[in-house]
């Protein structure tokens, strides 16, 4: 049946489509049929359907030049005749008072209604001699499309398809690129992916700038709440355990890393980095009011702070186990979200405990060798100056 709910691309049997373009209509009809019967054998792809109507027929005029040659009758004045014969040409018009109207030149409708009226087409000759079309000319029946549809300035071919259950649309380009390739599709002929298929080959190009931007976002919000460069970067050291707990447990579950599971990602970015922020900022508090050394910082924060981030933790993936086990109408869509925030909660949950009071102390370590640095750069740029100073 067709789609009544499409992402852009044509109208067609299937849920994806593939387009091919070119300049030369034979040669995109000839490749369009051989790419649609070997996609029908790829084990991938289901409903492989293309818009090539069925042809009509036509009658072709086939002109014996030499002999109009000979008779002085050129190409354009056989098209001349054939257009004043059958294409109703406005010859003039006549004006009158208050409308005007439109002299047209035409065969008797009655002589038209077959080829065979061919037979009875008459040509002049510039030295005023009329000859039939049939003494230099013959027609023949030929198989012509019965439309040709465009996409920008060339002519264009869709196959549709669907995926056999168990196959992701990322499987099926590939599939789809590699048949394109092993049949050779000529160089002149340029396929792309159209609607659903596109938006998904867009989709994915931009995913991880998507990522990248989020956590960007996030390392500016910390840099300014902490008013540090190093201390971010603790936090966002926890969000790597909760990818791969995302996407472990949508492997294990056998789900597609879809769109849904990307939004289920940027909401990990969020929840996830809550168990080190509980406990960095705890820590820098201990460090500032207490006095404590980094170590000891971190440590009664990983102490005192365990229960509240069990706490939030296990309401969240609580929160999200509906969504993971939900059935009904919809439920495929809901069910890597809750899949993604549940396996990267889970995960993240049990490495950030150890990883994070790590990370703390070599990045603290880090900073203080760099502001020991500073310091020591600043001291001798000090003595040079008084050096200088002395020996003036």
């Amino acid at each position: 049946p067709i789609q009544d709910v499409r992402s852009g691309g044509r109208q067609s049997s299937g849920s994806y489509q593939y387009t091919l373009r070119s300049d030369d209509i034979d040669l995109l009809r000839l490749w369009t049929q051989r790419l649609e019967t070997a996609l029908q054998q790829v084990p991938a792809l289901t409903d492989v359907d293309s818009d090539q109507e069925a042809k009509g027929l036509q009658v072709a005029v086939v002109i014996d030049r030499p002999t109009a040659s000979r008779l002085g009758i050129t190409p354009d004045l056989i098209d001349t005749t054939l257009g004043n014969a059958f294409s109703q040409s406005v010859v003039s018009t006549i004006f009158e008072a208050q409308n005007q109207y439109r002299v047209v030149m035409e065969i008797d409708p009655q002589y038209a209604e077959g080829p065979e009226a061919l037979r009875d087409v008459q040509v002049m000759t510039p030295a005023g001699v009329r000859v039939p079309l049939s003494t230099f000319a013959r027609y023949e029946y030929t198989n012509t499309p019965i439309s040709v549809s465009h996409q920008g300035q060339f002519a264009a071919a869709t196959i549709s398809f669907g995926l056999r259950d168990g196959v992701s649309l990322s499987d099926a380009t590939v599939a789809i690129n590699e048949t394109a390739a092993r049949i050779g599709v000529p160089a002149s002929i340029f396929g792309s992916f159209e609607g659903t298929a596109r938006n998904f080959q867009s989709a994915l190009s931009n995913q991880p700038l998507l990522i990248l931007a989020a956590i960007v976002a996030v390392y500016i919000v910390l840099g300014v709440l902490y008013e540090s460069y190093i201390h971010p970067l603790t936090i966002l050291s926890t969000l790597p355990s909760a990818g791969v707990g995302a996407l472990l447990a949508l492997r294990l579950s056998g789900s597609e890393f879809s769109l849904i599971a990307l939004i289920a990602l940027f909401l990990l970015i969020g929840i996830v980095k809550k168990n080190a922020i509980m406990m960095v900022d705890f820590a820098l508090a201990a460090e500032r009011q207490q006095g404590l050394s980094p170590r000891e910082a971190i440590h009664q924060a990983a102490m005192l702070r365990l229960r509240p981030i069990l706490m939030t933790t296990m309401a969240a993936m609580l929160g999200a186990v509906p969504l993971m086990l939900g059935a009904g109408d919809g439920a495929e869509l809901r069910n890597p979200l809750g899949i993604a925030i549940v396996g990267g909660l889970l995960v993240s949950q049990v490495l950030t405990l150890y990883t994070t009071p790590v990370v703390y102390l070599y990045l603290d370590r880090l900073r203080l060798w760099h502001a020991g640095r500073r310091q020591r750069r600043l001291q001798r740029r000090a003595a040079a100056a008084d050096g200088s100073a002395i020996r003036n």
